[in-house]
């Protein structure tokens, strides 16, 4: 796309298209007819007719065939044209073939049984394929590899299509036939239909007859073994294990290993896992035994308590079994990088690994620091992958002229950044973060010239960093009349809510290169059209506005997605995915690769549980054994296709099996033979269905860019249906029925440029599928859930990838309320799904999705219902120990065991996963810690919010002040921001604790005796005291000070509870006051 190195803005529905900063005005001009096409199967340039029309053997698709191609299909191959799958119609001058008595269009008598032709070319092909030898990479053999003077065209292989261990290499011969044309067309060698007879050989004549011994056959198999042989010199490498599979390249011997799979699973062993299932089905069954137990044993004197609890209890089980069976088939995978390589990137040969457009998404540069987004393009930048397969498409939700300026100087420094990397290959590969490693020169025997270049590039990032700040500096003020570019221009972008759409092409155009003279990868900046009166959609919606306008400038077949603060800490990240997306065998089934969030700058301890390694570590791989991850909203892998809503290819079944042995009125055959009837109508429906889904039309039709063709004569209603699902963009809907990505061919930069700015446009996705089948699905605030959840409905399945060092880190909020906050964002967009259409309860069945993977994403939505149970649960044991009550009746023995056998499960569960899952005891109980803060906290607020936002239409938000702040390391582990999300865990603390208090001093007061109840309620309060511990610290902040509002928060609600003492007084009998004589005598 040559833009001139200028930003395009503009808006479809006002006929507004500008280039700004242009020397002359910018105007869009027509795109250049398409010339000469080439087949797509040998490669010739396909003829005119005598009307000067080319040939199109397609009528459907216009798929690119030759005549020979196409005759030769018709004749020895299905029939049907390669890409749309749709039987070849005769066409005038060809022979009459099968199946074409019942399409007559016309009478054609000349050429009706004109076979000889082609007799000698598909002689010859067939010779050639059924012996595998001769041909060029792309399976095609070319004139000037063949020497055809002299030999009989009647003569066929003389070994009748296999090799003969007892001949010598040097005596084999091939007998190939004289041919006309410049190519000969192979049949494939699985074509049974051409048989070769038998032909007696005379012993009596000499071997030179038959083509033994001929000097052009020695040279042939010298060619063919210097060739096998340059295959075979990448086949021998460390690490090699077993045997390959029989994949498409004929070329490649059988045991090569760029033959083999790009990727294995790696079962967890079951001296782990079998135990593990073990003691679940052990848990349910004490579980059962539990809740008989507290069932059939109320407590009369405290039942409000008693029902209370039982229902919790009973919630909790539910919600467990929801969170635990998902696990029940965990996996590893294992990827082969350098599989891919010997497939994919053959030496001598370009690249043939897959496109990637990679999307950056932000919003507003003032809370997403420009300087972390820079970090996070330029390790995109920098990744190891093709550079020509790489483009990276920055989303600035925000129109911010200070993205806009930072993404400017942010491709400068690319132009040095990049080379830096590559040739030291360095990682991580944004620069923050590498130059903070620390690295010991001496030590690791460095290169004395990397030290040099990494001490010049470490200034020259100082002095980018020194620049970005002083941007940010500047945005600060922002001048009454808006922001004005450098030649005197308005920024388009000045009113957030009212801007038309813009894009600049900062690399990948105008011969922009690095400092050593090479080419690099596409970065464009893309701010969607914004007006009033229009819904936007947030993040999903900009996500989609990615979508479109990378599908009509780059249109790669896969899409990686981060937010602006993940960087690519792995440059094989992308290879890594690729082993997954571009494997033959599993990949097309396959809609995204997620990767695992991982995290920089928490602290040691990790608090709060920010890392969430539970999460990432044990759910997800338990998922991966199953249907796949879940989407995360970030580090995601995608297949294009399955974003604009397609159903995954599914296997052809075999066909079913019928005996003939009984007669016909015999009821189980007759029914089976009138179930095959209708299957194969119903069949013919669905296939018929799907042709007219799939169905590709000429594309030369783009609007103001490529002549169109006649619209009566064209599909017309496919086409409305393709504008109804995807827009009204002639480009875009071209781009989208290319499934291996791709540009049309034909279209200019200008019309490419015209339609980008039009699928941008605000009112594009009006009356369309876009958020509803297509695309980042809207609905709710996390967008991501309910994108995975849809391509699962539609049959596809997702993998987990773990590659041991982390493909992409990020940062995350460690203080206490800005984590809070972030849960009650999650914890929102579920309640938000929930409460719609798509809930996973009774959405989505009988589609594609596997049950326990249903499971696992109804335990994804309902679990902010379980903040209700849980502050209930929470606030029972400081009830109990200020009334006395207890929600359990005096234990017996048998109790006393049902109850140790719970705990017993649990713990050893734990254990169990923390051992097959590799997570440490910390993190697992930092989890469970903030489970508790986070359930009686934000899933409570969130559940409120999301009633109020669904059921009556109120959108409320929680604010968030900062108060203080500390220096030094992890000073945002310190700040305290106060929010009325801290309310509930802090009322439960103190009310926990003064229960401790009361109870405790009401044992010591009434003596031993009242020790043994109280144990019971001790146990409960502190077991609720423990879990919110991180909350109390949070609080506290350093320990050297105590902020105000802690104070007066603990005296209120401690005089609260003071009142609430002198109420019950506990220490006053039961029974009423007991008056005993004095024992002294007063008198």
């Amino acid at each position: 796309m040559d833009t001139k190195g200028r930003l395009v803005a503009g808006s479809h529905n006002r006929n507004e298209f500008v280039l700004i900063n242009a020397d002359d005005i910018g105007r869009v001009t027509s795109v250049k007819e398409l010339t000469g096409q080439i087949c797509q199967i040998c490669g010739d340039e396909i003829e005119f007719s005598v009307d000067g029309e080319p040939f199109v053997a397609c009528n459907e698709c216009a798929f690119p065939v030759c005549r020979p191609c196409y005759e030769y299909e018709r004749r020895e191959g299905n029939q049907a044209c390669p890409q749309c799958k749709t039987r070849y119609k005769r066409i005038k001058g060809s022979p009459r073939v099968d199946g074409d008595e019942d399409e007559d269009e016309f009478d054609d008598l000349e050429h009706e049984f004109d076979y000889n032709e082609y007799e000698q070319q598909h002689l010859a092909g067939a010779a050639l394929s059924s012996r595998g030898i001769g041909r060029t990479a792309s399976g095609i053999t070319t004139h000037s590899e063949m020497d055809p003077s002299g030999v009989n065209s009647e003569i066929p292989l003389l070994t009748y299509g296999q090799e003969d261990d007892t001949i010598s290499a040097d005596k084999h011969a091939l007998i190939i036939p004289p041919f006309s044309g410049k190519r000969i067309h192979p049949m494939p060698s699985s074509d049974s239909s051409m048989t070769f007879p038998p032909r007696p050989m005379d012993p009596k004549k000499d071997l030179a007859v038959y083509g033994y011994g001929t000097v052009a056959w020695k040279e042939r198999m010298e060619e063919w073994k210097r060739k096998q042989n340059e295959k075979l010199q990448v086949v021998k490498h460390q690490g090699a294990k077993g045997g390959g599979d029989e994949l498409d390249d004929a070329d490649l011997p059988k045991m090569d290993e760029g033959r083999q799979p790009l990727s294995r699973k790696i079962p967890i062993p079951s001296s782990k896992i079998s135990p593990y299932r073990i003691v679940i089905l052990l848990r349910m069954a004490i579980l059962g035994l539990f809740f008989h137990y507290r069932i059939r044993h109320p407590v009369n004197d405290a039942y409000g308590l008693w029902l209370t609890s039982i229902i919790c209890e009973i919630w909790f089980a539910i919600s467990w079994i929801f969170d635990q069976f998902p696990k029940w088939f965990p996996i590893k995978r294992e990827t082969y990088l350098d599989r891919l390589s010997l497939r994919y990137e053959k030496e001598g040969k370009p690249s043939e690994l897959a496109p990637i457009d990679i999307f950056v998404s932000t919003v507003d540069p003032l809370k997403e620091p420009p300087l972390i987004t820079a970090n996070t393009v330029l390790s995109i930048l920098a990744v190891d992958y093709p550079i020509d397969k790489v483009a990276c498409y920055v989303s600035d939700d925000g129109a911010a002229m200070l993205t806009f300026e930072a993404l400017s100087e942010t491709s400068e420094f690319a132009r040095k950044w990049v080379p830096f990397c590559k040739k030291f290959k360095i990682e991580p590969r944004a620069p923050e973060w590498y130059f903070a490693l620390k690295v010991d020169y001496l030590r690791d025997k460095v290169e004395p010239t990397f030290v040099r270049e990494r001490r010049a590039m470490k200034r020259e990032y100082e002095e980018f960093k020194v620049r970005i700040n002083a941007l940010v500096a500047m945005a600060q003020k922002v001048p009454e009349e808006g922001w004005t570019m450098q030649d005197g221009t308005p920024w388009p972008g000045n009113n957030v809510r009212d801007h038309p759409g813009m894009i600049q092409v900062f690399l990948g155009q105008n011969g922009v290169r690095d400092i050593e003279g090479n080419e690099l990868p596409r970065l464009i900046y893309v701010s969607r059209e914004k007006r009033p009166g229009y819904e936007h959609h947030k993040k999903a919606g900009a996500m989609n506005s990615l979508i479109r306008v990378s599908a009509v400038i780059s249109n790669a077949p896969y899409l990686l997605n981060v937010d602006c603060d993940h960087y690519i800490n792995n440059s094989k990240a992308l290879r890594e995915a690729m082993c997954f997306m571009m494997d033959p065998q599993a990949g097309k089934k396959i809609c995204y690769v997620q990767f695992p969030q991982r995290f920089d700058g928490i602290d040691r301890h990790d608090r709060y549980s920010n890392r969430n390694v539970v999460f990432f570590d044990i759910n997800m791989k338990g998922l991966d054994g199953i249907q796949g991850p879940i989407y995360v909203g970030t580090g995601c892998v995608f297949r294009r296709q399955a974003l604009y809503g397609y159903d995954a290819p599914k296997k052809a079944k075999p066909p079913g099996k019928t005996c003939n042995c009984w007669p016909k009125w015999c009821c189980c055959c007759f029914g089976s033979r009138k179930k095959t009837k209708k299957g194969k109508s119903k069949d013919n429906k669905k296939k018929t269905k799907n042709r007219e889904a799939t169905q590709i039309h000429a594309l030369e039709n783009i609007e103001e860019g490529i002549e169109g063709v006649d619209s009566e004569k064209s599909a017309l209603m496919p086409q409305v249906k393709f504008e109804k699902k995807f827009g009204q963009s002639p480009v875009f809907i071209a781009s989208a029925l290319l499934e291996n990505g791709g540009v049309p061919a034909g279209a200019t930069s200008a019309s490419l440029l015209k339609e980008a700015i039009h699928v941008i446009s605000c009112g594009y996705e009006d009356k369309t599928e876009w958020g509803k089948e297509v695309g980042w699905i809207y609905g709710s605030v996390t967008e991501d859930i309910l994108t995975g959840f849809k391509m699962h409905c539609h049959g596809w399945r997702s993998v987990y990838c773990m590659p041991k060092r982390p493909a992409f880190k990020g940062s995350a909020p460690i203080n206490l309320s800005d984590r809070l906050h972030q849960v009650l964002r999650w914890a929102l967009g579920s309640v938000e799904i929930l409460l719609s259409r798509h809930c996973p309860i009774w959405y989505g069945y009988g589609c594609g999705l596997k049950p326990l993977e249903r499971f696992s994403y109804i335990n994804s939505v309902v679990y902010p219902l379980t903040s209700l149970p849980l502050l209930a649960y929470c606030a029972l044991p400081a009830v109990c120990l200020l009334t006395g009550k207890f929600i359990v009746p005096e234990i017996s023995n048998y109790a006393s065991i049902i109850f140790m056998g719970m705990f017993i499960s649990i713990a050893v569960t734990s254990v169990l996963e923390m051992q097959w899952g590799g997570v440490g005891i910390d993190d697992l109980w930092r989890n469970e810690q903030f489970w508790v803060i986070g359930g009686v906290s934000s899933h409570f607020f969130a559940l409120i919010q999301g009633l109020l936002k669904v059921l009556a239409g109120v959108n409320t938000n929680f604010t968030v002040t900062s108060k203080a702040a500390d220096d030094g390391e992890f000073s945002d582990l310190y700040l305290f921001k106060w929010t009325s999300l801290l309310i509930p865990p802090m009322t439960l603390m103190i009310i926990n604790i003064i229960g401790v208090m009361v109870g405790v001093s009401d044992a010591i007061n009434n003596g031993y005796e009242s020790w043994g109840p109280l144990f019971g309620r001790l146990f409960f309060a502190l077991w609720v005291i423990v879990h919110l511990y991180p909350f109390l610290k949070g609080f506290m902040g350093r320990q050297d000070r105590l902020p105000t509002i802690i104070v007066v928060w603990s005296f209120l609600l401690a005089s609260i509870f003071s009142l609430l003492w002198v109420r019950i007084n506990p220490f006053l009998s039961r029974d009423g006051i007991i008056l005993e004589v004095c024992g002294l005598d007063c008198n």
